[in-house]
């Protein structure tokens, strides 16, 4: 593209108007499943929704949010906000952070790359620490990669490496860490018998040791510095598959909540604390979870807890987890170079753009919506609004979140006439639905339907036209299954709670006083995506996508 502004001009639609304000809502976490009790959407009060669905056929469909329609490596790959969000934002598919993980290792390109070779001027002297989820759920890691990763660092001078591993049991099954623990243990084994010390260093999980997100809780975050830095845990081990079976005999535990340990060797002395001169990757692709660590790490004038010690080291993270505060400033592997996003089109063809959501969305309806790039394309033209988040407590204690406070701005923005497209993310169904609390995510999912309510009536009064999506499922299935798709039961007959994001597709529901008779859904793109999406809102605003864009999903059939 080049920098004149003809570049950035639209063809208008033939037979689409401009002029009409669009509303983009987004559902955050809103899948489409079969109805039964573990459906909170099914089971919740949804009466504007189920219009949508109930109404013209033509006018609400499915599409795919997940795999490779965001550019996932596989299909069984689940979507998530930040890959679901680029893909609606870029209207092209990018391939995304395992996958990225994927090809770089695959190519051996993440050993020709900066960060890499930063945390190689440690090996000679030092140790290389990594810190990361071990499991094969694919969300925020995998194993396989961390395998990949050991060998690859071995094989390019790393004489000690120690791994510090959190349990999983969220994106994967509760009880699986045992067999994982039990790979890792195995690749370990085979570099000590290349000459190479190679140990699990320390371990926890998950929800209590290092992953914590949107500064909820820093002591889960302590937890981990406690064990990886210093070398301190309330329980030591001298063997890491021993440590969790033994952990997890413990009353109420479970991989994501196992207790903090630490290996040590036969005289009592932790293997492995991070020490001045090491080097340490967090190998988890996936952002919002490494972003606590990455700080503690690498901010100098850190003060959420006291870290007792601070080690000089070579940090570097998989990724860079937050593109607006550089962080970490080294990475492994770079993130997609997305250019060329609708809302910067939008916004260069004159459509005045407003943009909310609460704290933990914000940046999905602002940074990667817009290609991970921070701030306005032109603040003359876009107003982005952030409504401060519930901070201290869990999602479903207020499982209304502040759906309608959102929608209240997102009303005021319409009905101001200031505005061409309002968009919004609504977060309960997805951030209440990660709590595994049912009877929450039911209150949830009714409260995100009063918000698109409001949005719609706000629609209704200027004349404008609505498109209603969502960027994963998480709330239409809160149970786990077996493969007939049977609600699988705990050794106390009990229900496996489901707490992640699905493979289910979302809905997508066109409409409003605005919206030109003969305007349709296709059928001629039954496996469309998230992706699609940007080309069908740039045809309601009146204007053309480009042509590397996915096609629209909309056409328009003369009465």
């Amino acid at each position: 593209m080049g920098s004149s502004g003809d570049a950035w001009k639209l063809k208008d639609h033939p037979k689409l108007p401009k002029g009409k304000t669009v509303a983009v809502i987004v559902l955050d976490g809103w899948g489409e499943a079969k109805p039964n009790e573990y459906n909170a959407i099914s089971v919740a009060e949804t009466p504007v929704m189920d219009s949508l669905k109930k109404g013209a056929p033509e006018h609400w469909r499915l599409i795919k949010a997940h795999g490779n329609a965001v550019g996932l490596p596989t299909e069984d790959d689940m979507g998530n906000s930040e890959v679901g969000h680029n893909a609606l934002g870029a209207g092209r598919i990018f391939a995304q952070g395992a996958k990225l993980v994927d090809l770089a290792l695959a190519s051996g390109k993440i050993y020709d790359g900066e960060g890499f070779k930063y945390v190689q001027e440690c090996f000679e002297k030092g140790t290389l620490h990594l810190i990361g989820l071990v499991s094969d759920g694919g969300v925020h890691s995998r194993l396989d990669q961390l395998l990949l990763l050991l060998k690859g660092a071995a094989e390019r001078g790393a004489k000690k490496i120690r791994v510090h591993a959190l349990t999983d049991g969220r994106d994967v099954l509760d009880g699986s860490s045992v067999g994982f623990m039990e790979t890792l243990e195995n690749d370990l084994a085979k570099l000590r018998g290349q000459g190479v010390d190679a140990r699990v260093a320390s371990g926890g999980g998950r929800m209590y040791v290092t992953m914590d997100r949107y500064e909820n809780d820093w002591d889960v975050v302590k937890r981990g510095w406690d064990a990886q830095v210093l070398g301190e845990a309330p329980h030591h081990f001298k063997d890491p598959v021993e440590a969790i079976k033994k952990l997890r005999q413990e009353p109420n535990t479970n991989d994501q909540y196992l207790a903090p340990f630490v290996i040590v060797d036969d005289n009592g002395k932790p293997v492995g604390p991070i020490l001045d001169g090491d080097a340490v990757v967090t190998f988890n692709f996936r952002a919002d979870r490494m972003v606590m660590l990455a700080k503690a790490l690498e901010y100098e004038n850190f003060d959420k807890f006291d870290r007792v010690r601070v080690p000089k080291i070579h940090y570097a993270g998989m990724l860079q987890y937050d593109g607006e505060l550089k962080l970490p400033s080294k990475y492994l592997v770079s993130p997609p170079e997305i250019d060329r996003t609708s809302g910067e089109y939008l916004v260069r063809n004159g459509i005045r753009t407003f943009a909310c959501s609460e704290t933990v969305k914000f940046g999905h309806v602002t940074f990667f919506w817009n290609g991970n790039r921070s701030g306005y394309f032109d603040e003359k033209l876009e107003e982005y609004v952030e409504i401060p988040s519930d901070s201290g407590i869990t999602f479903n204690v207020k499982p209304k979140m502040k759906a309608l406070e959102i929608a209240e701005r997102a009303r005021e923005a319409i009905l101001s006439h200031k505005f061409d497209q309002v968009r919004v993310n609504l977060p309960n169904s997805d951030m209440v639905g990660h709590t595994g609390d049912i009877k929450a995510t039911i209150e949830a999912c009714k409260a995100a339907d009063d918000g698109v309510k409001m949005i719609l009536d706000a629609i209704e009064q200027v004349g404008g036209i609505f498109l209603v999506t969502a960027d994963h499922g998480n709330a239409e299935d809160m149970v786990k299954r077996n493969k007939k798709g049977e609600p699988l039961l705990d050794k106390n007959g009990n229900i496996q709670i489901l707490t992640s994001h699905t493979l289910e597709p979302v809905p997508i529901a066109i409409g409003g006083p605005g919206l030109v008779p003969g305007v349709r859904f296709r059928t001629d793109l039954p496996t469309g995506g998230l992706a699609n999406v940007a080309s069908t809102f740039m045809n309601l605003h009146g204007y053309e996508a480009p042509s590397d864009y996915e096609p629209t999903l909309i056409e328009v059939v003369d009465n």
